[in-house]
Formats: C-alpha cells, structure tokens, sequence
C-alpha cells in the first residue's frame, strides 16, 4: 500500500487563524515585548505556545517568550516544531525554586500545575506546596522583572461541589472546597495561590488576571488522564466499547482549546485586575449522554458500557459554568460545538500518528 503523502501544513491552522481573527487588536500590545510562562509542556502550555508563535509570525510582532521547564526533552518530543522556534527559548527550574532568569518581561502566565489526582495526604500536601510556592515564587520573579501583567491559570476547582440549587456557577456564588477534607489540596491550593496573587499585585503595583478553567477538550490533551472525554476518546481509538467509569449521571460541560485560547489572551490584554472569570461551556451535558456522543462522533459499533448503576438518593453531581461575566465585560463566547471539538481532536490525533508512522 502507497504510503500517505508526507505533509508539512500544521493540522491546527484552521484553530490558530480561529483564534487570530477573534483576538484581533490584543496583539499589539505584544509588540517588542517578552512573556515568560511556567507550563509550557501541559495542555494549556502546548497551546499557549501555539497561538503565540502563530500571532508573532502573522503580525510580525517581534516578540519573545520564556518558557519554564523541568524537562526541556519532554517539550522538544511532544513539539518540536515549537521548540526549535526562534522566538521561543527555555530556562531549566522547578517552579518552586527557579533561578530568576535576567532582564525585563512585561508578561508573565502561570499555567504551572500538579493536576494528578493525590492518592494520600503526602501526594496532597506535594500538590498543594506546588501550587502556592510555584505561584509564589512566580509572583516575586514577576515583582522583580517589572513585569505589566501577570495571568494567574486558576481553576473552577475553587468553588467546591456547589449546592443542588446552583446549575451554573458564577464568580460570585460564595461556595468552597472542604478545608479538611485531604482531596481538597488543589482547589484549597488555588484558593490562596489567587489571593497571594492578588496580595502582591496591591503591593507592587502589577495587574494581575485570574482566569478560572473548567472542563476543556482538544489537541494535546492527555487521554489517559482524570477527564472523562479523553478516556471516552481513547476508548474509540482502541476500537470501544466507550467505558463510563462511573454511573453517568454526573454533569459536565466542556469547551474546545481554541475557544479556551480566546478567552484567555483576551482577559490577559483586557480583564480587570484582580476580578475572576470562569472560562468554560454552558453547554451542560451528562457522562452518559457525553459517551453516546463520542461513540456516534467516531462511529462505533460497540455499545458503551455503564460501570455502575445509579444512586436515586444521591446528589447529581454538577461542574458547570456561567461565563455571563465574561460574555458582558469581555465580549466573548463560545464559538465551537462539542460534536465539533471532538471530531477536531479525533482529526488532529489520527494526523500526528499518521505523520508519526510515515517519518
């Protein structure tokens, strides 16, 4: 058989001129200017580092990021077209303890992040030490370089498991995690971390933008991970069935990387400083119905399977967004379909093992 013809166009240009088009205007701001982003090999790092380098050669901004990293192998295998882009450079260090790197930046973005579920109160206690000294020692590298703004990666994590009267959460719904709960250490981590951030930038005199994540899909994302939609995904690469782990009635919603990348630059150039935005889908959609969907998007022949069978006394479990705020202050939306997202992260997986078997 004919081997598939070797192409060099990025599987992504569709998202990133996506992304271009409805961030016009924030880029001039970038111009001449340095950004230096803890978390560059994650999921949020990945694509961070694509549409930045995609603005900077499409405009012409001659502009620069840093990346911080552990591993500079990881990132060079999992993209080595960014990698060996001129525009990007890399500084070796642990969040926690890097040595500050010389010169100005006027940007920082923290997307630096332990996201593996703790098994134990040690586990737990790493997460959470990782999480507010990584951003504590981020904030005073961001003091000392003088930088203009600095974006805080938060998580819809802060809000704790809301109440069952509460469909979509908002900013200002005054839920929390469990403070002695052990599993709480991300959520409770990112809870001080927005508050230290908030702190220091009174302080010195910084803008600081507090972005809060919630559930997203797309290329670069770890399927084999603690989301649901990856493993739904991976489970139809590998020919199905489509697994629930679970009873599937939880509740998520989930929004594509491009549109998540909109979001994100946008309450970089334009959020007010020291105010949340919850950035994610309204979109609701159950773990059940969510694993139909996969399945009918890949076209599988197998029915899915439920793990377990419901509790008709418990509380559904909700994790949901408003995104009102940033719809009315920011003027943003989302722009593609979760049927959409996920035959796009199909189609740019299916393209990387392809280019992958013919190298």
């Amino acid at each position: 058989m004919k081997a598939p013809k070797k192409t060099n166009d990025n599987p992504l240009k569709t998202d990133l001129d996506h992304i271009l088009t409805q961030t016009k205007g924030l880029w001039q701001d970038l111009r001449g200017k340095r950004i230096f982003m803890t978390g560059g090999t994650g999921f949020f790092g990945c694509w961070f580092v694509e549409s930045f380098v995609w603005a900077n050669k499409k405009l012409k901004l001659n502009a620069s990021m840093l990346v911080l990293t552990r591993d500079i192998n990881t990132f060079r295998k999992k993209v080595p077209h960014l990698a060996n882009n001129p525009c990007i450079r890399f500084h070796i260090g642990d969040v926690r303890s890097f040595d500050f790197p010389k010169g100005k930046f006027d940007f920082i973005i923290h997307a630096a992040a332990s996201l593996k579920p703790p098994n134990d109160a040690k586990e737990a206690l790493d997460v959470f030490d990782i999480t507010v000294e990584g951003t504590r020692r981020v904030l005073d590298f961001t003091r000392k370089c003088k930088a203009e703004k600095f974006l805080l990666i938060s998580s819809g994590a802060v809000y704790g498991r809301p109440s069952k009267q509460i469909t979509h959460i908002r900013e200002d719904d005054r839920t929390a995690p469990c403070s002695v709960d052990w599993r709480s250490a991300y959520a409770e981590g990112k809870r001080v971390a927005e508050l230290l951030a908030v702190l220091k930038a009174r302080q010195y005199g910084f803008e600081v933008k507090i972005p809060r994540c919630f559930a997203f899909i797309g290329p670069y994302q770890q399927l084999d991970g603690q989301w649901a939609i990856g493993n739904f995904i991976q489970d139809g690469l590998n020919g199905g069935p489509v697994i629930v782990k679970g009873d599937g009635t939880a509740i998520r919603s989930y929004m594509y990387a491009a549109d998540l990348m909109i979001f994100l630059w946008t309450i970089l150039f334009r959020g007010e400083s020291g105010i949340p935005y919850n950035v994610g889908s309204e979109k609701e959609i159950n773990i059940r119905s969510l694993a139909r969907l996969v399945s009918s998007v890949m076209r599988l022949k197998k029915d899915i399977v439920i793990s377990k069978k419901p509790d008709i006394k418990a509380e559904i479990d909700r994790y949901v967004p408003s995104i009102k705020r940033a719809q009315k202050k920011l003027n943003l939306k989302q722009g593609v379909t979760l049927q959409d997202a996920i035959r796009k992260t199909i189609k740019y997986i299916k393209f990387t093992e392809g280019s992958n078997n013919h190298e």
